[in-house]
């Protein structure tokens, strides 16, 4: 689905890293502020493996503390661009796209992608936009391992990067791809992926609700929850319960999927050495995503690699999520980095 607040862009025949192409790609995007003559003011930000490319422009925004007028990254400054990674679920061409060879969705029929492919589409939209170097690339989550690969890939298109509860290299095995394809499988209307339009009566929805209650628990979203209500288990499933509906219903199976698959390939440590932009690298206290205890070796390779790296933990209860709820914690760090290597 196609946020309202997105435009969407339309590009023809995309090769793919693993082989193959698509026939035609779509790219769903969001633009914060105005690109400037000489076209380097860009900055691109990259979403979470379950969120989307709407991070500001209202208090919906995920990043919305952080980018706005006179924010962190401030739009009366740059040209703030987000795009919904290829292979997600809300605009760009994903395994819900119509499959051009059979006039149905792609379902798991959709081909192995890379992080590499979804930066190849950002590139293809970059360069719509006129964008010609980036100030900075900015990734969250899956997102940072995107702007880990733009790192190593492209070293000359930007002149900084900022990774946030994030690494080198993607977690999970195939194991793990395995473990989410059979649990839909369970589903009585799974039909090899092939559920669209038929999301409830087929049990998709209701296991989709439940992945999304683990991980909002896994996030960390039930100590806030906690924090607000008391110590109210039933009150907490509540909660949880309405924050995961809307997204099961907007969000797709074969694309947690698709981007599991993805993920799981990743890793960019052999390539460290490409990096030419400073990194910042953000991590949360309190994060079981991706813990701080990774903080030490991942500084060590990038500092042995020659990488101008610093590292900034931010002292927070709220897991995975703190970098866009207790954005107040890192937005002085992050404007100060800002300012002092993306221009």
């Amino acid at each position: 689905m196609l946020l309202p607040t997105s435009a969407l862009f339309n590009s023809p025949s995309f090769p793919l890293e693993n082989g193959g192409e698509l026939e035609g790609l779509d790219v769903a995007f969001e633009t914060y502020g105005t690109l400037n003559e000489a076209g380097n003011n860009g900055v691109l930000v990259c979403h979470g493996y379950t969120n989307n490319q709407h991070a500001a422009g209202d208090e919906n925004g995920w990043f919305s503390g952080l980018i706005g007028p006179g924010k962190a990254v401030d739009t009366n400054r740059y040209f703030v661009v987000t795009t919904n990674m290829l292979g997600s679920a809300y605009g760009s061409t994903g395994p819900a796209s119509i499959n051009p060879a059979t006039g149905k969705p792609y379902g798991l029929d959709f081909p192995d992608i890379t992080v590499g492919d979804m930066v190849n589409a950002q590139i293809r939209l970059l360069d719509h936009l006129g964008v010609k170097q980036l100030a900075a690339v900015i990734g969250n989550s899956f997102g940072g391992h995107l702007t880990f690969h733009w790192g190593t890939a492209h070293p000359d298109r930007m002149r900084a990067l900022v990774i946030v509860v994030s690494a080198l290299k993607g977690r999970g095995d195939p194991a793990s791809v395995d473990m989410l394809i059979d649990r839909f499988r369970q589903c009585p209307g799974w039909n090899g992926g092939q559920y669209y339009g038929h999301e409830k009566e087929a049990g998709i929805f209701d296991e989709m609700k439940k992945i999304r209650i683990e991980t909002l628990k896994n996030y960390g979203y039930d100590k806030k929850i906690r924090e607000d209500v008391g110590d109210r288990p039933d009150l907490i499933d509540k909660h949880l319960a309405e924050l995961a509906e809307p997204w099961a219903e907007q969000f797709d199976a074969n694309a947690l999927i698709v981007l599991r698959k993805a993920a799981i390939q990743f890793d960019a440590r052999a390539k460290a050495a490409n990096i030419q932009a400073p990194v910042l690298y953000v991590l949360s206290r309190s994060d079981d995503v991706f813990p701080p205890s990774i903080a030490p070796d991942t500084m060590n390779l990038l500092k042995e690699a020659g990488v101008d790296a610093r590292y900034f933990e931010l002292d927070s209860d709220n897991g995975h999520r703190a970098p866009s709820v207790d954005w107040q914690g890192w937005a002085k760090e992050l404007e100060e980095f800002m300012n002092n290597r993306a221009f």
